[in-house]
């Protein structure tokens, strides 16, 4: 603690550090926790011949968050993969991703590093079908990129290790980076995956849209189920609000400690100002005393607490002012009050 109390900049400078990540992992609780609310609260329809009569019954020909489940069908043309045959799909993701190691400076050692360095997405319009065929209803699909969970197979990953010479070798730890190769991988979403999307499902004229939600809740397209979905949703607000009960549970043991230690020193402040009245009202009794029995006892008595006689003698500069208690009480080394002279021995001093 600082003079008059106040804590320190450290102390402060903690306790608002706490404050703040608290704070924040509490608002990023709060948002998940409206999410897994928002999502358990989704309205599920069934891909049937009722959905078109349930959107036209609704408000605006809109369901504001709706949970269905299809299977993907592409319109048009598909994406073919550029790997594997007979592999076909609607999203298409190609990524070049480069491994190399990177000295650190600071703990000495080869840390792995990772960087996509080229990456391209394709699509294609699909839509949402029932898994029975010839069901006659359809949902499109639109903005699948926009999803917050868009689940995606990978269908091909090889890796090209770098080849190297000693020269590049040699170059490479100079510079700090060994390059170890790059990793090429596509992703796919296939023809006939099993989809659960999570969004506005919307009547446009005759077609039936799934789109990104308009109150900023998530867009899904997932290819697990939506019991599944919710349950790794509430599984992550469990986790944020742990978080949360722990940063709170920090921020008030910082918070304690600064106000004990306030506590404290009001306390041994108490305590001074208590002393030193006493003190006070010891010397004005101490002159109260003089005053009514002359100057002889003031000449006799100590010079540290003006009470007690004085009863001792100090060696070797042979000053006689202080009684046994005081001169105990003394700091070490001890010196003579008077002259400041290290005190090497005391006679005790007997007065007749």
């Amino acid at each position: 603690m600082e003079g008059g109390g106040r804590p320190s900049a450290a102390q402060a400078a903690l306790l608002v550090a706490s404050t703040a990540l608290t704070a924040l992992v509490y608002s990023v609780y709060r948002q998940k926790a409206r999410v897994a609310r928002g999502l358990e609260g989704a309205r599920k329809v069934r891909l049937d011949g009722d959905l078109r009569t349930v959107l036209l019954e609704a408000p605006g020909r809109c369901v504001p968050y709706a949970v269905i489940e299809g299977v993907v069908r592409s319109v048009k043309e598909t994406l073919s993969s550029q790997f594997v045959e007979n592999c076909k799909g609607v999203i298409q993701r190609l990524t070049l991703q480069e491994h190399k190691m990177v000295w650190n400076r600071t703990t000495h050692l080869w840390n792995d590093y990772e960087k996509i360095i080229h990456q391209r997405t394709n699509t294609t319009p699909f839509d949402l079908v029932p898994p029975e065929e010839g069901a006659g209803v359809t949902v499109r699909v639109m903005k699948p990129l926009d999803a917050a969970e868009l689940s995606l197979e990978t269908v091909y990953e090889k890796f090209h290790p770098s080849v190297q010479s000693f020269t590049d070798v040699i170059g490479h730890y100079i510079s700090g980076e060994r390059p170890k190769g790059i990793q090429e991988t596509e992703q796919m979403l296939k023809v006939g995956t099993a989809l659960t999307g999570v969004g506005e499902l919307v009547l446009d004229n005759t077609t039936i849209k799934l789109q990104p939600p308009k109150q900023g809740m998530p867009y899904y397209l997932s290819t697990v189920d939506f019991d599944t979905l919710l349950q790794k949703q509430e599984a992550n607000v469990r986790f944020w609000k742990i978080l949360t009960v722990v940063f709170g549970f920090a921020t008030c043991a910082v918070l304690f400690f600064i106000l004990r230690k306030q506590y404290r020193h009001h306390r041994e402040r108490q305590h001074l100002r208590q002393l030193q009245d006493e003190f006070r009202q010891a010397q004005e009794r101490l002159m109260r005393e003089m005053n009514a029995e002359g100057g002889e006892t003031l000449k006799n008595s100590c010079v540290i607490c003006l009470s007690n006689t004085k009863s001792c003698v100090f060696l070797e500069c042979g000053h006689v002012c202080s009684c046994r208690e005081c001169y105990r009480a003394l700091p070490e080394p001890k010196r003579c009050p008077i002259c400041r002279q290290a005190v090497s021995r005391v006679v005790p001093l007997y007065n007749s």
